[in-house]
């Protein structure tokens, strides 16, 4: 295994042992977010945008896959590392031995774009989802306008994307 391959791996890692609790996330959010990365790859967009959608939509899934668990009170130790444990496996694995990530030229900052771009991704829609269930409590359990729990995330997902865009 390569120093590089070994440092992706650790990324991994370090993102899986910083996961938050679980709150329900809906399924037209994580439809929104797999849109999202549909378009970005069908338009050719960079794979650093790609990941920033790619990061977003594991995160939706691992959320509402632990949600469901829950709701069909299936509850077993360390749910949600295991959970998140497949979900990235399933993305990272196959991404990897088909060569997208791993490529030499595809590097941000010395960081795999898709890789980079999905722990970004990651943390900015914990980050809206957090600020959605922090502006619904500070407003008696009602969501300030409707969908919120959609476009907040969506919205955060096309700043980071846009931002990204700006940089590369």
């Amino acid at each position: 295994m390569s120093g590089l391959t070994l440092l992706y791996f650790l990324i991994l890692i370090t993102s899986l042992l910083v996961a938050f609790p679980a709150n329900a996330v809906c399924p037209v959010c994580t439809v929104a977010v797999g849109v999202g990365l549909g378009f970005s790859r069908w338009l050719g967009i960079d794979d650093l945008i790609s990941g920033v959608w790619i990061g977003g939509l594991i995160v939706s899934l691992i959320i509402w896959s632990l949600n469901w668990l829950n709701k069909k009170q299936i509850k077993f130790k360390l749910s949600w590392l295991a959970i998140s444990i497949l979900f990235y496996g399933l993305t990272i694995i196959p991404l990897y031995f088909s060569g997208i990530i791993g490529h030499p030229l595809n590097k941000f900052y010395g960081i795999d774009k898709i890789l980079f771009g999905a722990i970004f991704g990651r943390l900015v829609f914990l980050l809206s989802f957090w600020l959605h269930n922090f502006l619904k409590k500070k407003n008696q359990g009602k969501v300030f306008f409707p969908f919120q729990k959609v476009v907040l995330p969506v919205l955060f997902l096309l700043i980071t994307s846009l931002i990204f865009y700006l940089v590369c």
